[in-house]
């Protein structure tokens, strides 16, 4: 092929091919192809041209690979005799360095071309340690050496290392913390910001022309979720707190990271504006605590959590919920299989139905239509009273955010169209409660007098029945989707 220069190479590339290709027509040779990877190092496995000569040696499609130096082939030892000495002699491939003199055609120069490969190895270990010696420096002194900055904040157009703060941004921010500090739990908030139009800051990033890409992010979605606006609460970066080294890189050799303690974490104070205040982020922090707490002792799990297992593997499936067309979905997925899942209302029905139909076949329909047997606890009667009390606690907290919009609107902190679209979805929300908490009310008045109506309403909304489930059912196997006929099988154990 032609030596010529594209327009994009550098000088050091242009230089190799030169040196390379004048040899090969000395030496009488045909050149091949030409391998060059601009902007790369010798330690990067994932070369785009390196990986290309090696399915091309493979191939046996050419008899010599010729370097500068063997840095350039590669700095790595263990590639070093994976491919000159491995993959190369059972090819019959010849392996030539000119600089440092490899070459494997002469027996005697395998020692030095080991030895050449354990100082370019030195060399990669000791540069790798520099580098995080350099950067632990910067971080330590305060300076961003992130790639993108945090939602909410943007980059110094003058200081790269310095953030500053991102105003549009900024106001969704302190919008997110209010209504934390509220009383909202993190997907009510997420509900709000998607309700309001606000792009997610995946989103926000990719309009403001950055080239940013979220791993987790699946089928380009624009919307918030709990998971989102968590790791917002919880960043102390919005205080004015640069927090930065939360993940090292296992090995220079390898891409993978691993997470670090939070005791291990680089924190400096002031080293840029804050977006909320200090007394703000404590109060976020204590809320989400007493909420956390909560959940994990006087919370009400799902009847059939830790129930349901993928009938593959037996993995216990994991609840996830995903948006489609702005309604929220819950499904249950296995980790280890893909397209292992089953949408959790569709389930609950499909199991409350076997399990009625078990207790007709046992009891008799007209036994179970007479209401002596009722599908709730003994305590059902004190359910109602208890969702009362929660429903009003929500229409309090509903009130509370109502206030709290009004000052936000009138101290300037968000604006007239975002104020209108928050009120408006905040009003809907508590006018709902209200209608429900009208219900409820109905409901615990008939409790203590008429057992089986409450039984009914009960079960019709899988409040009472559900409970009895875990008393029930010893595990319910999910199976994946049959890819023809898209069946899907649902088997339940019961304890009887």
């Amino acid at each position: 092929m032609s030596g010529a220069a594209k327009p994009c190479e550098s000088e050091s590339i242009q230089n190799q091919k030169s040196l390379l290709l004048n040899y090969a027509e000395e030496m009488g040779w045909e050149v091949f192809r030409v391998y060059a990877d601009e902007d790369y190092s010798g330690a990067d496995r994932d070369r785009p041209e390196f990986r290309r000569l090696i399915a091309d040696a493979r191939a046996g499609m050419f008899n010599i690979v010729l370097c500068k130096t063997q840095s350039r082939f590669t700095r790595d030892m263990e590639l070093v005799e994976k491919y000159i000495h491995g993959l190369f002699p059972q090819k019959g491939i010849r392996f030539i360095a000119l600089v440092d003199h490899a070459d494997t055609e002469n027996s005697g120069n395998k020692k030095a071309r080991q030895i050449n490969g354990l100082v370019n190895e030195w060399y990669l270990e000791d540069l790798s340690e520099n580098i995080k010696a350099v950067l632990d420096n910067k971080r330590k002194s305060g300076k961003f050496i992130g790639s993108f900055p945090s939602y909410g904040y943007r980059k110094d157009p003058n200081d790269r290392n310095r953030l500053i703060i991102d105003d549009e941004a900024a106001k969704v921010v302190r919008m997110i913390f209010l209504l934390a500090a509220s009383g909202y739990g993190k997907q009510r908030i997420a509900d709000h910001l998607n309700a309001a139009g606000i792009p997610n800051p995946t989103r926000y990033k990719e309009l403001n022309g950055c080239s940013y890409v979220n791993a987790m992010a699946r089928g380009g979605a624009a919307l918030w979720n709990r998971t989102t606006v968590g790791r917002i609460l919880k960043n102390e970066i919005y205080i004015g707190t640069m927090v930065q080294g939360k993940r090292r890189k296992v090995s220079y050799k390898s891409s993978k990271v691993a997470e670090v303690p939070s005791e291990a974490w680089i924190r400096v104070e002031g080293t840029h504006e804050g977006i909320i205040d200090r007394q703000l982020f404590e109060k976020v922090r204590s809320l989400l605590k007493e909420r956390a707490g909560t959940a994990g002792k006087g919370g009400s799990p799902h009847m059939l959590a830790g129930k349901i297992r993928c009938e593959a593997c037996g993995q216990v499936m994991r609840k996830s919920t995903v948006y489609h067309k702005n309604v929220r979905r819950s499904y249950l997925r296995c980790s280890l299989c893909p397209g292992h899942s089953v949408r959790l209302d569709l389930l609950e029905n499909m199991v409350l139905s076997r399990l009625n139909e078990h207790f007709e076949y046992f009891l008799g329909k007209k036994w179970m239509s007479s209401g002596a047997f009722a599908l709730r606890p003994e305590n059902a009667q004190e359910k109602p009273a208890r969702l009362v009390a929660k429903t009003e606690k929500i229409i309090e907290q509903y009130v509370s955010a109502l206030e709290s919009l009004y000052l936000d609107r009138a101290s300037g902190l968000i604006d007239e169209s975002t104020f209108i679209k928050l009120y408006g979805s905040i009003q809907r929300r508590k006018d709902e409660h209200e209608r429900k908490l009208s219900r409820l009310k109905e409901l615990h008045d008939r409790a203590g007098q008429d057992g089986r109506e409450e039984r009914e309403e009960g079960v019709r909304g899988f409040d009472v029945a559900l409970y009895y489930l875990r008393y029930f059912i010893r595990s319910v196997e999910v199976s994946g989707k049959d890819p023809v006929t898209k069946e899907q099988r649902i088997l339940v154990n019961w304890f009887f």
